[in-house]
Parts: structure tokens; C-alpha cells; sequence
């Protein structure tokens, strides 16, 4: 019995420290701090508070999880599209080859953030022009993600196309491009803070 007890007061006190870990205010203040600088703030905290405990400060690990994050929105609305695009029943032909140019873009999209994310990585191996080299490769591809996900959306801007098909697309493709946008934002102070730090005596 007594060796029960203590096998459950281990498992207690390590499910308190997890919780604590995951939930530290600090973590929580630096992300709610670092996301005012986004366009779109609240998601900005919402879809990164999950990562605090890994985060733990740190403007490279923020951003590296905000590119994480619009990896994982990019590469569901290309699912989503792709298959979309192969079903050819009760869509228009404008539609239909939206939706085609629609699969393109996300596919250079995806790719995109994941060339992004990879360099990100190994960021920390990299000092002055050297690292700005490769932090200006990761500010490229995030914003080319972007526009890769406007060009979706762009697709369906002719007047004639109304009604669902249109209507979750755009939907879909707006939320991925605000996560897109909060994550070039990150990515951004990321460079900003770097440079502040290394001009500073």
C-alpha cells in the first residue's frame, strides 16, 4: 500500500510540474507581448499558446513555431483543395480551373514554408552576414507562402464564380494567410531583435 502511495504521489507531483511548465506566465507574456506586433493578434496567441513551454522566450523558437503552425493551415487547405479538385461534379469550368491553379500555388506554397522552417532551424549556427544570408532565404519564402495563398484566392475573384465552392475556398484560404501573415511578422522581429542585439556594445 505504501508503495502505491508513493507511485501516486510521484505521478501527482509530475503531472503538477508538466501543467505548470505548460501553462508558465512568463512563456504566456512573451508570446501575448511578441503577437501585438502581428496583424492579426488574438489568433496570433490563440494558435501559439499551445508551444509556450517550448517557446520559453525565445524570438527563434516564436518563430519557428508560427511557421510551424502555418505549415500545418497550408498543408490541410491543399488537401482540402486538392481534393476539391477532383471531384467534377456541379463545379463550372472557371471553377474547375481555379481550383487547378489553386493546387499549383499551395504546392509551392507548402513547400515554401518548409524550406522556411528548415532553415529557421539551424539558425542559431549563424552569425553576421552569414546569418542575415540565410535569415533574408527565410523571410522570402514565408512572404512568397503568402503570395502563394493570395494567388488562390485571387483565383476566385471573377464575378461570375458564386456560391459554396467559392465561399469555403476563400474562407479556408483566409485563415491560412492570416497565420501566414502573423508568422512573416514574427519572422520579421526575429531579424529585427537579432540585429538590435548584435549592433548593441
Amino acid at each position: 500500500m505504501d508503495k502505491l502511495m508513493f507511485w501516486l504521489l510521484i505521478l501527482l507531483i509530475t503531472f503538477q510540474y508538466t501543467t505548470c511548465a505548460i501553462t508558465n506566465p512568463t512563456s504566456l507574456d512573451f508570446i501575448k507581448t511578441s503577437c501585438k506586433t502581428t496583424r492579426h493578434p488574438a489568433l496570433c496567441v490563440n494558435s501559439l499558446s499551445n508551444y509556450a513551454s517550448s517557446i520559453q522566450g525565445n524570438d527563434r523558437h516564436l518563430a519557428k513555431a508560427a511557421i510551424a503552425v502555418s505549415l500545418n493551415n497550408a498543408k490541410s487547405a491543399a488537401a482540402y483543395v486538392s481534393k476539391l479538385a477532383g471531384t467534377t461534379s456541379n463545379i463550372k469550368p472557371k471553377e474547375s480551373e481555379a481550383l487547378k491553379d489553386c493546387v499549383n500555388s499551395m504546392t509551392s506554397c507548402v513547400a515554401s514554408l518548409t524550406q522556411s522552417i528548415q532553415e529557421l532551424g539551424k539558425m542559431a549556427q549563424f552569425k553576421g552576414q552569414n546569418f542575415v544570408w540565410h535569415m533574408n532565404n527565410v523571410q522570402t519564402w514565408v512572404s512568397s507562402a503568402l503570395t502563394n495563398q493570395n494567388t488562390c484566392i485571387g483565383g476566385f475573384s471573377d464575378s461570375s464564380m458564386k456560391g459554396q465552392l467559392k465561399d469555403t475556398v476563400n474562407k479556408k484560404m483566409s485563415s491560412v494567410s492570416q497565420v501566414t501573415s502573423n508568422a512573416l511578422a514574427l519572422v520579421n522581429r526575429f531579424s529585427m531583435r537579432h540585429k538590435e542585439v548584435t549592433h548593441n556594445p
